[in-house]
């Protein structure tokens, strides 16, 4: 009377319809030749502002050191 019944299994479809994941192949007519150039541009632009950058960093050092060097000199003279 109380026994449980299980549901009847689910029906699969009879056609399968495959599925494509190709990527497509890039045509014989286009070439990569015109993003050369800018890409270039970009990464010689990248390298010139990565080395003024450092300029600026190593500019920054050696005048504080001068700084120091300068406020330890003046502050001994003052104690003379």
């Amino acid at each position: 009377m109380f026994r449980p019944q299980l549901p009847p299994p689910p029906t699969l479809p009879t056609t399968l319809t495959p599925q494509q994941n190709q990527i497509p192949a890039p045509s014989a007519g286009r070439s990569l030749t015109p993003w050369l150039g800018p890409a270039a541009a970009v990464v010689v632009v990248g390298i010139v502002l990565t080395a003024l950058l450092a300029a600026v960093a190593v500019t920054a050092v050696s005048v504080a050191v001068a700084a120091v060097v300068l406020r330890s000199l003046l502050s001994g003279a003052t104690r003379r």
